[in-house]
């Protein structure tokens, strides 16, 4: 029987050989230079990591404004279960009280009812005064049947309320869950932003810090002289009804409320950048906004995207001290106008409240709250 052996492989010899050694070569140089340093992505310029910076800091605002939103409805949530949870707790205890009345009466007519009424008139010694009783009694019953049906109206009210509650509940978890994964997408995108800033230089990350320092500090306030007083200094000197808002070319504000809102935003400046706050200590960008506005009386809704419906839209030349300036088309930041051009806000995380020229950002409209 035959035996089947693999034919043995002839070498390349000759000009084949050295064809298919040059061939191999030219592979190998081509698969390092795939797979070596050549590969590797360039190391960005301190310009594109600014940019690429700057984008993931104003996604991040984005991201925090629909944190707010959804932090809003979570509280309205929240108040409105736990008031319904307190009104069936109320209505519980009117229910037990009623059921205890109704218990402790019934116990007294079992008693008093082993005989007829017709044999305990027979045998009652004062007539007259049992047929009042058995009036009274009569009286009794009836109070007692409306008794019930006020009581089952009760326990059907409790049901609906703990029906309402337990919609409620799901509705809140929903908006848990929607803000863990808003804080989620806030933190992410920052924490990219300083694996970037990572990746500079000491030089480079020492000018970055530098520059952002100092747009941060922004340029002092034109009509405070050293030694004087701030506007919200004489703002609360004079009740906060100054009509003077403290602007740059002594731009007047066009109400008190306005006066007092710019005033109060004056008053935090240097404050920092605190996403998701609304101060007193920090604040993000609309978080100032409704603390400054509300310090002048009046309330205005948490996020930029409902802020900007809170007023008579306004145009750029018709901007006046107090008016909501917002940016990006995504309405995802806003500041408040003091006049001449200028805005203070909130600008993002690593920065404090500051005066910044409203021409920093991509404009996306004005409202004038009052």
């Amino acid at each position: 029987m035959a035996a089947h052996r693999k034919p043995r492989q002839r070498a390349f010899g000759g000009q084949a050989g050295r064809t298919a050694a040059t061939l191999a070569l030219a592979g190998a140089a081509t698969a390092t230079a795939f797979e070596g340093p050549a590969h590797a992505a360039p190391r960005p310029t301190a310009a594109q990591v600014k940019a690429q910076v700057d984008r993931l800091h104003q996604e991040a605002e984005a991201a925090t404004e629909k944190y707010n939103g959804t932090k809003e409805k979570a509280d309205t949530a929240r108040a409105r279960l736990n008031a319904l949870r307190d009104e069936a707790a109320r209505r519980t205890e009117r229910v037990n009280a009623g059921r205890d009345a109704l218990g402790s009466t019934a116990a007294a007519q079992y008693r008093a009812g082993g005989l007829s009424p017709a044999l305990q008139l027979a045998l009652s010694s004062d007539p007259a005064r049992y047929l009042r009783g058995a009036a009274l009694a009569e009286r009794i019953g009836e109070r007692q049947a409306d008794t019930m049906a006020a009581l089952r109206a009760q326990l059907v009210r409790i049901d609906q309320l703990r029906a309402e509650a337990d919609g409620h509940v799901r509705e809140l978890r929903g908006h848990e869950a929607e803000l863990r994964r808003q804080k989620a997408a806030v933190r992410n995108r920052l924490a990219a932003a300083e694996k970037l800033l990572a990746r500079l230089t000491a030089a480079e990350r020492a000018a970055y810090e530098a520059a952002t320092r100092a747009k941060a500090a922004g340029p002092a306030a034109p009509d405070r002289a050293p030694g004087s007083a701030s506007p919200s200094d004489r703002a609360a000197r004079s009740g906060g009804n100054t009509r003077t808002a403290s602007a740059p070319g002594g731009v007047q504000a066009p109400t008190s409320r306005a006066a007092r809102a710019v005033s109060y935003a004056y008053g935090a400046i240097g404050k920092p950048y605190v996403w998701g706050a609304a101060g007193p200590s920090g604040y993000d960008c609309s978080g100032l906004v409704q603390a400054a506005w509300r310090a002048a009386g009046v309330s205005l809704p948490r996020t930029t995207y409902s802020q900007i419906n809170a007023g008579q839209r306004v145009s750029r030349s018709q901007l006046a001290p107090g008016d909501l300036v917002f940016f990006y088309p995504g309405v995802s930041h806003v500041g408040i106008y003091i006049g001449g051009g200028k805005m203070i806000h909130a600008p993002r995380t690593g920065s404090t409240v500051r005066i910044a020229s409203i021409d920093e950002m991509p404009w996306a409209g004005a409202t004038r709250v009052a």
